[in-house]
């Protein structure tokens, strides 16, 4: 009788010779045992991992291929048409012009994730500025309850929309609409007839594009602390994953993959050295980049965005509260859109009436789409914000030092744009026709 159960479970009894499949399905009399393809490709070695990488590539699983390609491409092409493109100058301007518009797209990808839009985020980015200037420098409250006033008012936007949308049932695309219209009308009317607030000497606003680090060892620091944090990541995941009988990633990985990672920081804070140090702004972005991937990924509250995304009543009917997500989605966005907006303020030197506007709302957007999040929902990272503002910025500089005009730019950009998004719609369907959707 015990023997004929545990056939019936898939397992055999000690000495029998036939393995336990290794997720634990029912395994028929005389079928071979279902053994997870990742202990597998694990086994394998590179032969494996080379196997595993063209079927992911043939069932439409690029992840950020096609991005990492494009960047190379990008360097490759810009550097032969002029030698000062990866020059340290060059690169660490790219480092401090990401930084806002990146930020602004980091709240994007939270947007995206839900399978929604968000195009109010260059007047909300505007509003937050002129936030700041009225209270700082028109009013003179202390700068940093200025800065956190702004961001609060960003927050505070993002959550009306979001109420509007989840609560009401306005489609995100009207009601983010008609924010971009009407908050573009209150930042007008906060910014007075000057239309602009020039940015004190030694504010934190000015800082925020303004301040490097310059003793070397910051940039190797970071660089250091960023290599032994991902490390220790892995190897918690692994450690994690083998106590509960799943597949995980072995120690000889592990090692490869923090190497590369490795090379790449230490090039990049050697690089930045060479030039005026490491740039705050840079060092907030990525903090930023931080936070928001350890809740996306590492909380039952960005699981909760991931499932509203995938299917939203599917998710309501596992308890989930698609309203609070939604509402406190946009909210992220908002908050995010206000604290980008004083980047760019920083930047421009100052907060201004026409702060957000012109092709900022079209970065943001592109940015995320083009570091690989779907428009569709459900199906994205938060580093997709770097890579994909890395890019945009990257052909800008590029075609600024080749002395292009911005409406050659705009062409460019939105054919990169384009492309992406054709990218991700053969991917969705090619991952169908694969059956791994």
């Amino acid at each position: 009788m015990s023997d004929t159960v545990d056939k019936e479970r898939g397992t055999e009894p000690a000495g029998t010779g036939t393995p336990a499949p290794a997720n634990g399905d029912a395994v028929a009399p005389g079928a071979a045992p279902v053994v997870d393809p990742r202990l597998l490709v694990r086994e394998q070695g590179f032969a494996g991992y080379l196997t595993d990488f063209k079927r992911r590539v043939r069932g439409g699983e690029l992840g950020s291929l096609p991005v990492i390609l494009g960047l190379i491409a990008i360097a490759i092409i810009f550097q032969s048409l002029n030698d000062t493109f990866l020059s340290a100058g060059s690169i660490s301007d790219i480092g401090v012009y990401i930084a806002g518009t990146g930020i602004m797209a980091t709240g994007i990808v939270f947007v995206l994730l839900l399978g929604e839009i968000d195009l109010s985020v260059g007047s909300v980015a505007g509003v937050g500025a002129a936030v700041w200037a009225v209270l700082s420098v028109t009013h003179g409250l202390n700068d940093w309850l200025a800065v956190a006033l702004a961001v609060l008012a960003g927050l505070g936007i993002g959550g009306l929309h979001g109420f509007f949308f989840a609560k009401v049932g306005v489609p995100a695309f009207v009601v983010t609409l008609a924010g971009f219209l009407g908050w573009s009308g209150l930042q007008i009317w906060l910014m007075g007839s000057e239309g602009s607030i020039n940015t004190p000497g030694g504010s934190f606003v000015e800082d925020l594009t303004g301040y490097y680090f310059e003793d070397i060892a910051a940039a190797y620091g970071l660089a250091l602390v960023a290599v032994l944090g991902y490390a220790a990541a892995l190897l918690l995941d692994a450690k994690r994953r083998r106590a509960a009988r799943l597949p995980s990633r072995p120690v000889s990985e592990i090692v490869v993959r923090t190497a590369v990672v490795a090379v790449v920081v230490f090039v990049v804070a050697y690089v930045l050295n060479q030039s005026r140090g490491l740039p705050l702004a840079l060092v907030l972005f990525l903090g930023v980049l931080v936070i928001a991937d350890f809740v996306v990924r590492r909380t039952t509250y960005g699981r909760q965005i991931f499932a509203v995304g995938g299917n939203a009543e599917a998710a309501r009917r596992a308890g989930i509260n698609v309203e609070r997500v939604r509402i406190s989605v946009f909210a992220i966005a908002g908050m995010l859109a206000a604290f980008g907006g004083l980047f760019i303020a920083s930047l421009s030197g100052g907060a201004t009436k026409s702060l957000g506007a012109g092709n900022t709302l079209m970065n943001v957007i592109a940015a995320a789409v083009i570091g690989g999040t779907s428009l569709f929902g459900g199906r994205g990272k938060i580093w997709s914000a770097l890579l994909g503002i890395l890019v945009i910025q990257s052909i800008q500089q590029g075609l600024n030092l080749l002395g292009m005009a911005s409406e050659i730019q705009y062409m460019i950009t939105g054919a990169v744009l384009l492309a992406a998004v054709v990218i991700d719609s053969v991917s969705r369907r090619t991952q169908k026709t694969a059956g791994r959707t």
